[in-house]
């Protein structure tokens, strides 16, 4: 297949060259110099306006789109601005120049969160019933979905991939959660009781290979793990694997203090993401990793 991969030099898009460049043509939009580096094409765009960059989209097969500015920050208007306007003008550009195309790709999957449903202790979130919820986070999300989901693609299948917290080796998470563990501070963050929706690396770059190759998968679709967890076990789990004797609980003013030093949101830490991956599992999508402690147990104590 000939892959294209839109804001495919971050973690995500690492993960997905990682499982695609052996087997497939890789190409990767970025705001880099156009090159090639050990199999995959990288072409230059800024995310914003067309450009030559256009005619690679012709006869593709898949095109992924995970452009969207960090939400690791503190919710600054100018930030809030930023985080909005990269996800809403890459979808906005991407769809207008598939609009273009004489024959375009076959599939566009574009990256959406998880976080799109309400605050939830009480209901798992499928993509039929889940609860869309409020606030600036929310926000940004249905405003992502609307745009991509605005472009009528006759050609082209269309899936928001709603992507719950990738859990991997070399980024995600899990690193910044270990490294308070074995200081002593893994305990319970905030009250400990919501909720931790996740998913593995290998299993994303899986889910999103199994989308491709269905066809009765389309519209949102929730990239989670089956079995999220309370942020009481996720910190269990995680000093369990690193051997952590104990954890300090951090309550919610320490959680808000640490937020602003290290200039980001107690959001990403406090509210329930209690998600469930409906679509995948009954078009029969099969988990390496469904539940925790194998997952975390694979990327702390594993050397590959």
């Amino acid at each position: 297949m000939k892959i294209i991969i839109a804001g495919g030099n971050g973690f995500l898009g690492k993960v997905l060259c990682r499982h695609f460049a052996n087997q497939h043509e890789v190409i990767i939009l970025s705001r880099g110099k156009s090159r090639t580096d050990q199999g995959i094409r990288y072409e230059n765009w800024d995310a914003k306006n067309e450009g030559p960059w256009k005619s690679i989209l012709e006869d593709a097969d898949v095109l992924l789109n995970l452009v969207g500015r960090s939400v690791d920050c503190r919710y600054t208007e100018k930030n809030k601005k930023e985080i909005l306007a990269s996800r809403v003008d890459a979808t906005t550009v991407l769809g207008n120049a598939l609009l273009q195309c004489q024959n375009p790709p076959k599939i566009w999957i574009n990256s959406a969160s998880a976080t799109i449903y309400r605050h939830s202790e009480d209901k798992q979130m499928d993509e039929a019933s889940g609860e869309i919820g409020t606030g600036f986070s929310v926000d940004v999300c249905t405003a992502w979905e609307k745009c991509f989901f605005d472009f009528r693609l006759p050609h082209t299948r269309q899936v928001a991939a709603r992507i719950s917290i990738v859990l991997g080796k070399t980024g995600g998470a899990v690193k910044p959660l270990v490294n308070l563990a074995r200081l002593g501070l893994g305990g319970r963050q905030g009250k400990g009781n919501q909720f931790f929706s996740w998913v593995h690396e290998d299993d994303f770059a899986r889910a999103i290979q199994f989308i491709i190759e269905h066809d009765n998968l389309k519209g949102p679709v929730n990239m989670a793990a089956p079995t999220p967890v309370s942020n009481k076990e996720l910190m269990k789990t995680i000093r369990q694997a690193v051997k952590a004797p104990f954890g300090l609980p951090m309550p919610k003013c320490m959680l808000e203090f640490g937020a602003r030093i290290i200039q980001t949101e107690t959001e990403l830490i406090l509210k329930s993401r209690n998600v469930i991956p409906a679509k995948l599992v009954s078009e029969g999508f099969e988990f390496r990793y469904a539940t925790l402690k194998p997952a975390i147990e694979h990327i702390v104590c594993t050397k590959n």
